[in-house]
């Protein structure tokens, strides 16, 4: 038996075969009879009336079989053979055969029907027949998504009605009896004949009369069914019902077409409004990312400070805060960015349009290149403000140290022009002479141990010059002037010495003792002196070696404290000398010692200060030493922790450039898995974080060097920022593929296919494959190539498709949407003037009323907004021309 979606081919059988079913279980309503009987004579004289004729009693009026045939050649626009015109019982079998013949041609295969019956008025039989040829001639080509027939034409009426309260389409019976569903079906293709707000679930007969009422007086459907017959019967005839259902669809069939050909275009223009905001937001978010690093690059290429280690620390802070609050977004929208550009080009692809080109400067390749930039500009940027850091801490190391040992050289200087300039000398006796004189060469020797002093601090102010240190201007100034004082002492002291020269003559006793007193204390004050400012002088280190170094310095000083001491004990048995022959000899102002100033007494105080020194450097040695330990503890501390984060991140970004070659599971898989290693990277965060605090201590402690790990911050947060972006593009790339797959109805299997083929020419895994290698991929997946000159030229059109910019690559993303393009269909430029033309009513060109009929409003305005006016013959104010507005959708012309 040959099935329709569920109806019998055979009609004739299966209408007596369910007849005689549903009698023998008392399921036969006796008004179906009536109702199928009113419904079909009015069917048949629907199509008889444009023959000029009609009948008036079924079972009768087709006996002769001469109607019968006239309705067929109606209904069918053929002619059948001529009727016999005898009026005996044979000519009537004749005529109504020939029917019946006729209706077999048409691939009907009449069961249990035969010309007797009809002739006999057998009305079951006749009812029987009419019903074939309804469901031949008015209900079979109805086509709903694929589905024909009854469940087609219930299709349609439950679309038309969805929309209507108090409607709910379900059968050709129950749903019906109401009245509510024929007024929705009339008022969804014209409202202007029925109020359907007006109409309530409480008044059937009130509905059926309006509906058939205006049916027949504004559609040509005549009345078919009785509304009383409708709301008395308990379940309605569905043949009748499915019959008067179908004038309904017949007579709406053209705006049917509308309505089909609106929807495609509505879909089109829904993917172009989309197409356009993805560019608008693209647009709106690249010229926000470039004006940041516009805005940025300047603080980062700035060398500017005050020349100040405070200056430049709040420079190193305020870099720091960019790393950890103002950067990390910016990655974030970068990420957004590419994604949202891939998607964009996908759906293009998808909805055959032309790739989309940002505006110049906002390209993918533009955004690279100044985030490459940026990230040139920080490493430059740190770098420099470490290195400044360790210039301007050794110039304020400098400072101090220019600092002390000038106030030392000034307070030693203190009333020596006074004293040089003095002319004490002429009124000495011989002796008193003889002690200037010698007292003069004491103090020759120690200008000349100052030598060394003065040398230091110009050394060190040269030094300062030349490392640019901020106050240069008073140090060069302090400088100066101890330079001239020093010639203005030297100047002094020669013309001193000449003037006791000239009166050594005179002066010939000298003290032996005081002379030799003075000789040793002037450079035993020195040493002590010099010991002092050593063991008080500032240092820096930055190794365990450099503060080892100085400890044990330290100490090979000390070892030569045994030496000195015997040297203070010489020179204080001088003055105990000199006071016993004083004593002994009662010398007036012999305790006075003529050639030095120096005392036993300050040489007992410097004594006592360097011995206590002694053990305060030890203690500052002991500090810094344990300084440097904790500084070694947090280089351990960072590389315990780098060592572990740096493999980390790279076995991720392993992982996940491997689920990146997509082999691993279907693409729903793959997505899984991206989003789950996501997860982990978020969740992984912390130890970034905690990675970023201990780099801080070790920045703050000023540790420049780390030799237990390769690892450093700056590599970390690049390889960490790199992670990110590679599973967001991954995730992205999965998106599309599986956006791909779903839209252009490619299995699953077709897509393993084609990523195992390109993996398998993609030998070193970059993710793209030469001409050569492209071809060897097609061909393995069974695309004909030929090796004549022909072949040749049909690849190298193949290959302006894949690699439009020729690069001499072509990546994945081409090859997958090239063989998805091969293996499926889309919508084209034809298809859309097709559907515009079918709701323009065949006419080159549309009216806006007609696109604000057809098309919901706002997609109405976007086209006549979009469409430029019609330039044709034969046009209209107002016309549009919807031809090249369907080709520039594709990209096909440059309107």
């Amino acid at each position: 038996m040959m099935m329709e979606n569920g109806i019998s081919m055979e009609y004739g059988d299966g209408y007596m075969e369910q007849e005689e079913e549903w009698e023998r279980e008392g399921l036969l309503d006796p008004a179906w009879e009536k109702q199928q009987k009113k419904t079909f004579t009015a069917w048949c004289n629907s199509h008889l009336r444009k023959a000029g004729t009609a009948i008036d009693n079924i079972e009768e009026d087709f006996r002769n079989g001469l109607k019968l045939m006239l309705l067929l050649e109606v209904i069918s626009g053929e002619t059948l053979p001529k009727p016999d015109r005898g009026k005996m019982r044979f000519h009537k079998i004749a005529n109504v055969n020939k029917a019946l013949d006729f209706i077999a041609s048409k691939g009907v295969h009449l069961v249990s029907i035969g010309a007797e019956e009809i002739v006999d008025g057998n009305l079951k039989m006749t009812l029987g027949m009419i019903w074939t040829i309804i469901l031949r001639f008015a209900i079979q080509d109805i086509s709903v998504e694929e589905m024909t027939a009854k469940e087609g034409l219930l299709l349609w009426c439950q679309r038309k009605t969805a929309p209507y309260k108090n409607v709910n389409v379900q059968n050709f019976h129950l749903s019906f009896k109401d009245g509510l569903a024929f007024c929705a079906l009339i008022h969804r293709h014209r409202p202007d004949l029925i109020d359907y707000a007006k109409l309530s679930k409480d008044n059937p007969l009130e509905n059926l009369n309006t509906a058939f009422d205006v049916a027949e007086k504004y559609l040509d459907i005549p009345r078919m069914l009785d509304p009383d017959d409708l709301i008395n019967t308990p379940k309605p005839d569905e043949r009748a019902i499915m019959t008067y259902v179908s004038c309904y669809y017949h007579a709406f069939q053209g705006a049917q077409q509308a309505e089909t050909a609106a929807n495609r275009i509505c879909k089109v223009l829904k993917v172009n409004q989309e197409n356009e905001r993805l560019m608008e937001e693209y647009e709106r978010l690249a010229s926000d990312l470039l004006e940041w690093i516009r805005r940025t690059m300047p603080w980062l290429n700035s060398r500017q400070a005050d020349n100040s280690l405070a200056g430049v620390q709040k420079k190193l802070e305020e870099y720091r805060t960019y790393r950890r609050k103002h950067k990390p977004p910016r990655v974030e929208q970068k990420a957004k960015l590419e994604t949202n550009f891939n998607t964009l080009q996908t759906k293009l692809r998808l909805s055959n349009r032309p790739a989309y080109l940002p505006t110049e400067g906002k390209t993918v390749s533009d955004i690279s290149n100044a985030w490459k930039g940026l990230e040139l500009a920080e490493k430059a940027f740190e770098e420099w403000l470490l290195a400044e850091t360790m210039r301007l801490e050794r110039l304020e190391h400098l400072a101090q140290k220019f600092k002390h040992k000038a106030d030392a050289h000034e307070d030693w200087t203190r009333g020596k022009e006074e004293m040089l300039q003095s002319q004490d000398f002429r009124q000495c006796k011989l002796n008193e002479l003889k002690a200037l004189k010698k007292k003069h060469e004491a103090f020759e020797s120690d200008l000349a141990a100052h030598q060394d002093r003065v040398e230091q601090i110009a050394a060190i102010a040269q030094e300062l010059n030349t490392l640019e240190y901020h106050d240069c201007v008073s140090v060069n100034a302090r400088c100066q002037r101890i330079c001239d004082q020093w010639d203005r002492l030297g100047a002094l002291t020669q013309r001193r010495r000449t003037a006791l020269d000239e009166a050594e003559r005179i002066l010939e006793k000298i003290d032996i003792l005081h002379l030799e007193f003075a000789k040793r204390a002037a450079p035993f004050n020195n040493w002590l002196d010099g010991t002092r400012e050593d063991l008080v002088d500032m240092f820096i280190v930055h190794t365990m070696e450099e503060i080892q170094g100085l400890i044990q310095a330290h100490d090979q000083f000390k070892a030569t404290l045994g030496e000195a001491d015997k040297e203070f004990n010489l020179i204080v048995n001088l003055v105990r000398e000199v006071e016993s022959i004083v004593k002994q000899h009662q010398i007036p102002g012999g305790l006075e010692n003529p050639y030095t100033t120096l005392t036993a007494h300050d040489m007992t105080r410097k004594w006592t200060d360097v011995r206590q020194l002694v053990p305060q450097r030890d203690q500052t040695l002991a500090n810094e030493l344990r300084k440097q330990q904790n500084n070694e503890m947090l280089r351990r501390q960072f590389a315990e922790k780098a060592n572990v984060v740096g493999p980390w991140i790279e076995m991720q970004m392993d992982a996940v450039t491997a689920i990146g070659m997509g082999l691993q599971g279907s693409l729903e898989d793959q997505l899984h898995r991206l989003k789950e290693y996501e997860q982990a990277v978020y969740a992984y965060k912390p130890n970034i974080e905690e990675l970023e605090k201990i780099h801080q201590a070790v920045q703050e402690s000023m540790i420049f060097e780390n030799r237990y790990t390769n690892y450093t911050m700056e590599t970390l947060r690049v390889g960490w920022e790199q992670l990110l972006t590679s599973i967001n593009r991954n995730i992205n790339e999965v998106e599309n593929q599986i956006l791909t797959r779903d839209s252009k109805g490619i299995s699953q299997e077709q897509l393993n296919e084609f990523r195992s083929s390109f993996n398998h020419f993609d030998k070193n895994r970059t993710g793209r494959l030469t001409p050569e290698e492209f071809k060897s991929c097609l061909v393995s997946l069974g695309y004909s190539i030929g090796k004549d000159r022909q072949g040749d030229m049909d690849f190298q059109r193949i290959l302006a498709v894949v690699d439009p910019n020729n690069t001499g690559y072509v990546h994945f993303d081409a090859f997958l949407d090239f063989m998805t393009r091969e293996s499926t269909d889309t919508d084209t430029a034809e298809q859309v003037i097709d559907s515009f033309r079918i709701l323009a009513a065949d006419k080159p060109y549309i009216l806006p009323d007609e696109l604000r009929r057809e098309l919901p409003p706002d997609q109405a305005e976007y086209c006549i907004q979009r469409m430029p006016p019609y330039k044709g013959p034969n046009g209209v104010p107002g016309a549009l021309d919807y031809m090249s507005f369907s080709t520039a959708l594709y990209g096909e012309t440059d309107l």
